[in-house]
């Protein structure tokens, strides 16, 4: 309010005025300073605008994607998620988009929602494999790693797009830091659940769940059950296995083990998280079991393909006749759909 606003007050009045206005504005301004204290709360606590735009925000429903009516057709690319440009060449290569994007974060990293994002733009699922080589099991337990899993679970929960977490894959075997030489069944489990109950106290109802055991054919002796953190802590029971050049080579062989053993203790549906087939004579076959047993199991929801070398060269794209057959079978109408249509 501006002095020519009272060009018409007799010069008497504007002391009066002038002490009018202080008032009022000295008023309007502790008004301010409380309205900003707000804000600066808002954001130190939930990372939004106001208390109302956080409590407009409907979290993702992640329901539809649990059993969803057609089959994951997935993919370990290198690159991922800092790039997708390695997809773009996948896709070519086999003729469909793949709908799970699987990608490797080592535990106490930062989470990548930049990358996230970006998968979930492409219609695919972001499933993270995330490892703890550092710290133990049972520091997690102890609540050593609180601060860092609670950030990364509030990250899921701004990011508010479904994905898939696989903590500490492969724990029946021997050559991971957390698995059954390294570390005890019960801590496996104990930090699982601590993970996965920070998750829920933070909100983030976005994520499914995967327990990921590697088959037992390795290991028959090992019990799977010592591993299992419950019914309420996993979504999918997965599973890893490879069609080697010596090893099993049918669907029955390298994945019916297990599977009998898991359903022992669970009912949860199966989802294959990684697996491929070693180049070689017997490559074209495998593709064909790998797509028949997952298309005649209603309790197999789908798998990643491990397109990476790693011991061996598992790229599809190096056996052009596979290649063909992958891409023949990827074709199937059942394999493959867009994430973000099922909501």
């Amino acid at each position: 309010m501006s002095a020519p606003s009272y060009e018409t007050a007799s010069r008497r009045a504007l002391p009066l005025l002038g002490l009018f206005m202080a008032c009022l504005m000295l008023l309007t301004g502790c008004g301010l300073t409380a309205d900003t204290d707000s804000g600066d709360t808002d954001a130190q606590q939930g990372g939004t605008s106001g208390t109302d735009s956080a409590k407009s925000v409907t979290p993702y429903d992640v329901s539809p994607l649990l059993k969803p009516d057609g089959k994951y057709l997935g993919v370990a690319l290198t690159g991922v998620p800092r790039s997708l440009k390695a997809l773009g060449t996948y896709t070519k290569d086999i003729g469909k988009q793949p709908n799970v994007l699987e990608y490797y974060a080592a535990f106490g990293d930062g989470f990548d929602t930049s990358g996230v994002r970006r998968i979930n733009q492409a219609g695919a699922l972001p499933f993270m494999a995330w490892e703890p080589f550092k710290p133990s099991l049972k520091s997690i337990v102890d609540g050593a790693s609180d601060a860092y899993i609670k950030k990364t679970a509030a990250d899921i929960v701004r990011l508010n797009l479904p994905i898939a977490i696989s903590f500490g894959h492969e724990m029946n075997g021997d050559w991971y830091a957390w698995g059954r030489t390294k570390a005890e069944p019960a801590d496996f489990a104990a930090a699982y659940r601590h993970i996965h109950d920070l998750f829920q106290d933070a909100g983030a109802t976005n994520v499914i769940w995967v327990w990921t055991p590697n088959v037992i054919n390795p290991m028959p002796n090992v019990d799977l059950k010592q591993y299992y953190p419950g019914d309420s802590y996993v979504d999918w029971a997965g599973m890893i296995g490879y069609y080697t050049l010596t090893g099993e080579h049918t669907f029955s062989t390298l994945y019916g083990p297990t599977m009998r053993e898991i359903r022992t203790f669970t009912k949860k549906p199966f989802f294959i998280a990684e697996t491929a087939a070693q180049g070689g004579e017997r490559r074209r076959a495998d593709v064909e079991d790998l797509f028949d047993g997952v298309k005649e199991h209603d309790d197999v929801l789908g798998f990643v393909w491990f397109n990476i070398p790693k011991r061996a060269d598992w790229r599809i794209e190096t056996s052009p006749l596979a290649m063909a057959t992958y891409r023949k079978r990827a074709a199937d109408s059942g394999f493959g759909f867009d994430i973000r249509k099922q909501q």
